[in-house]
């Protein structure tokens, strides 16, 4: 069916949309298209054989030796279409426009032996396809699109036109619950207020990459790692919702570690559930079978750690009892105390853990895994009990947003390495374990590019801080890469590793190999940049697809998005501040609540102060503000008894934040304030995400200052002037911590850290020529088509791997293990296979001429056609 609509512009879902149960029908399609010209078609799949049906009275069928006694297998997928149209009509350029039709399959019956009962005959026969109809043949497709086709609407409609069409697709996706309510905007048409307006009329384009990630529900875990603003939130909330309403049953838990994200997360969650059970569903603090939880918890609020702590009889710790300052750390402390004095419970199928780097800690671990995630994955049920390592862990992650640790933790570091190849690859089911988002929708283009290009340092004299290595991980991110260099080059995007046999290590920068230090590992990164012992030193271009950034607001606002001014002191500083937001106010209608946020930056007891300075500053020009967590508005100081992390936002006043409360949050316009502290600690990378994390919470605008002089105002000032093209010296010296965004990185960054367990990864078509991967565990790896010229793989477990059209030329294999690998038509020219273990191997079409095949074992392998 899906080549049978291929060329055709239209959308397949299978088991979807979710609605609740009405009566004894569940109004969920087995199958449903939207297509432009055909509008909505409902197919419902009966696998049942036809000495199953007894008889067929009206639209009532009879069966036996069933699931089932009786059923309305047509009526069933009526009523599914009806509550479908009834979803479009909602949107009046959709209304009586999308029309609708409906059948049943039968796969498991022939037509001839439907036509022997005499069904056909029935005057309630339904529109079906039988057996044949899915054989699989070009010429059954297009039966199968005929006769569709040819069956009669049950609602009429017109084909759609491209912005009806577009709709419709966003109807489906539940893509209108992004739009915020209308309200009246009194002011001018050019200004803020009235440009978020139009922005907030226009529908996202639907996602199909986040549509697919939201709507699957692994059956393990799942990584998703996205770029600020990219939705990963709101993705998480989508999929908890539909988790629960597939699986009512499952125990799933939603954690998150900012209390602040409370309230917009229960909010997000309450949306879905409503819209996908056509509003008969909605979230349920009493329903124990889908928990909002935060990490730690309170006294008079649950946390994931409190829970597990009562459901393990051991008392929960709090903050004080830790001898960390830092949240994260503490909170790692205590679950490693928890998992020292007790046995985790298993109490959750699913749990899915929002803005994941905020449980990464640098210094505290358990048995060489992260706490927090440990404790998670013990407290999973195996979603197989014959497969007890698989549990539903779902997690969403951005390093470049964590505020406390530096560190880019892979699987193994997470898990431990025996489970480092958790989401390596993908299920059977072809759900994938590992996900990236690249599209930001939240900030516009010019302020995310400026974000990422002062947080990583692209333009910073000293060199480049953070940032990726190859081009693959780049455009993982939504960036295109451009450069060229001298010397021996490498003409694809791998990232090259080269091992010289235990002799020494190359000295990057210095040009020499440094004796006495084994397994060197020199980073070549781009097309035409110096060969295998040296690195970049010409210069290379990021440029950001703007398509990658669908924000409209740079499209409807004439001038510059981003702000940046310096001031002498604080004083003229928070001047500035007072009149732009009664400017605000006044003449751009925005309102002081959710519309404007202002943060400060700094280190803990220097950004309090500030906080606090701006607060009294603002009071003074009567303007209200609303510090989180305080009692009420004009507030300054904690009072322990009406403390409230939950709350961020209070109307009628501006939110002044620190970094820390601000994370997650969101505003048309930010004020970011205390340039000058990053200024003074340019090169801590700590406080370049202070400074990304508060420019990605920007939906429209950023005014950003600070005070006095540094050459980092320079830096930054040079980073707005290049808009959205970068060209610089970025690579000529290594950065201080190198992401990784793809599988590939991920394997080379793990191996260069001892890691070995790379089992069932994914590295179709990956560019790994020279590398070197000694000793990797590569078991059932999907390697097919990918580039492995001159590779290092010696005693590599390749056993079962997809090595399909591979290139091996020159690859060192010696007495690697390939059992039941398939190496069909692979290029093994000029490899080294001494003493390589090929029982049952598919050698199909290997061209093996030149190659050295002393004491290899061959038995059981396919050598048909071989070269």
């Amino acid at each position: 069916m899906q080549v049978a609509f291929a060329q055709r512009d239209c959308l397949g879902y299978w088991r979807y949309p979710i609605f609740s149960q009405q009566g004894q029908y569940r109004k969920e399609p087995d199958i449903l298209i939207a297509d432009r010209q055909l509008g909505l078609i409902v197919i419902e799949v009966k696998a049942i054989a036809i000495d199953q049906i007894v008889g067929i009275s009206g639209h009532l069928w009879e069966y036996q030796d069933y699931y089932a006694a009786t059923g309305n297998p047509y009526q069933q997928a009526e009523r599914q279409l009806f509550a479908l149209v009834e979803y479009s009509d909602r949107e009046p350029s959709l209304q009586r426009q999308v029309s609708g039709r409906a059948l049943v399959a039968l796969p498991c019956i022939a037509r001839q032996q439907w036509q022997e009962r005499g069904f056909h005959r029935l005057p309630t026969a339904p529109p079906i396809l039988f057996q044949e109809d899915f054989s699989g043949s070009e010429e059954t497709e297009k039966i199968i699109r005929d006769r569709i086709q040819q069956t009669p609407s049950l609602v009429p409609g017109n084909p759609l036109a491209d912005e009806q069409w577009q709709l419709l697709l966003a109807v489906l996706a539940g893509t209108p619950l992004y739009r915020t309510p209308p309200r009246r905007v009194l002011a001018s048409d050019r200004s803020r207020g009235r440009i978020l307006q139009q922005a907030r009329d226009r529908l996202f384009q639907l996602d199909l990459e986040q549509e697919r990630i939201a709507k699957q529900i692994p059956p393990g875990p799942q990584r998703i790692r996205g770029i600020a603003g990219s939705g990963k939130t709101v993705l998480l909330c989508q999929k908890a919702a539909h988790i629960h309403l597939k699986h009512p049953h499952w125990i799933v838990a939603f954690v998150f570690f900012s209390r602040s994200l409370y309230h917009p997360i229960l909010q997000q969650i309450d949306k879905w559930l409503r819209y996908f059970s056509n509003n008969e569903v909605g979230y349920d603090p009493k329903n124990r079978n889908l928990r909002v939880l935060h990490a730690w918890g309170g006294k008079r609020q649950p946390g994931f750690y409190s829970t597990l702590c009562r459901t393990a009889g051991q008392r929960p710790l709090t903050a004080n009892e830790t001898q960390s300052r830092q949240p994260n750390e503490a909170l790692a402390q205590a679950c490693c105390h928890l998992l020292e004095t007790a046995a985790i419970p298993p109490l959750f199928d699913a749990i899915l853990l929002d803005e994941g780097q905020d449980f990464i800690v640098d210094d505290c671990n358990f048995e060489g895994k992260q706490p927090f995630y440990w404790l998670a994955y013990q407290a999973l049920r195996p979603v197989n009990p014959a497969h007890p390592l698989s549990r539903r862990l779902i997690w969403a992650c951005d390093e470049m947003q964590s505020l406390e640790s530096l560190k880019v933790p892979t699987v193994g570091d997470l898990f431990g390495e025996e489970l480092g190849h958790l989401v390596s690859g993908t299920y059977g089911c072809g759900i994938r374990k590992s996900e990236v988002l690249s599209r930001c929708y939240r900030t516009p283009h010019s302020i995310l590019t400026a974000a990422h290009a002062i947080a990583m340092g692209w333009l910073r004299p000293g060199g480049m801080l953070t940032g990726m290595w190859r081009i693959e991980d780049w455009n993982a991110i939504g960036y295109e890469v451009e450069g060229k260099g001298e010397g021996r080059g490498q003409t694809s995007a791998a990232l090259s590793l080269k091992r010289a046999e235990g002799k020494g290590q190359w000295a990057e920068g210095k040009g020499q190999w440094a004796e006495g230090k084994a397994e060197p590992l020199v980073p070549c990164l781009i097309r035409g940049v110096r060969g295998v012992r040296g690195v970049a030193d010409r210069s290379i271009t990021l440029r950001r697809d703007r398509a990658q950034s669908p924000n409209p607001i740079p499209d409807l606002w004439q001038d510059s998005c981003i702000e940046f001014q310096i001031f002498k002191n604080r004083q003229d500083e928070l001047t500035h501040l007072a009149q732009s937001l009664i400017e605000n106010f006044r003449n751009d209608g925005l309102r002081p609540s959710q519309d404007i946020l202002a943060i400060v930056l700094g280190s803990f007891g220097r950004a309090k102060k500030l906080e606090t300075e701006v607060a009294n500053f603002l009071i003074q020009q009567g303007i209200d503000i609303y510090i989180p967590s305080t009692s009420d508005y004009n507030t300054i100081s904690f009072q322990k008894n009406r403390y409230n992390p939950n709350i961020f936002w209070l109307e009628g006043a501006v939110t002044v934040s620190r970094i820390h409360r601000a994370k997650g949050q969101e505003a048309a316009l930010v004020y970011i304030l205390g340039l000058d502290e990053i200024a003074e600690n340019e090169s801590d990378l700590k406080f370049r995400n202070q400074l990304f994390v508060a420019l990605t919470r920007a939906r429209g605008w950023v005014k950003i200052s600070g005070i006095g002089n540094s050459a980092f105002y320079d830096e930054f000032a040079r980073v707005l002037r290049k808009n959205d093209s970068f060209t610089s010296e970025l690579f000529r010296r290594p950065p201080q911590r190198k992401i990784a965004a793809t599988d590939v990185g991920e394997l080379l960054q793990r191996y260069a850290a001892g890691g070995r367990n790379f089992r069932y990864i994914n590295l179709q078509n990956a560019q790994l020529a020279e590398v070197d991967l000694y000793q990797a565990d590569l078991i059932g790896a999907n390697l097919q088509g990918a580039n492995l010229n001159n590779a290092v793989l010696d005693e590599v477990k390749l056993i079962a791997a997809n090595l399909i059209g591979a290139n091996l030329e020159g690859a060192s294999l010696r007495k690697a293990k390939l059992m039941g690998a398939n190496l069909r038509s692979a290029n093994l020219v000029n490899a080294d296979l001494t003493g390589a273990d090929l029982s049952d191997t598919n050698l199909q079409g290997v061209d093996l001429t030149g190659a050295n095949l002393t004491s290899v074992e061959l038995m059981g392998t396919n050598l048909e056609r071989m070269i």
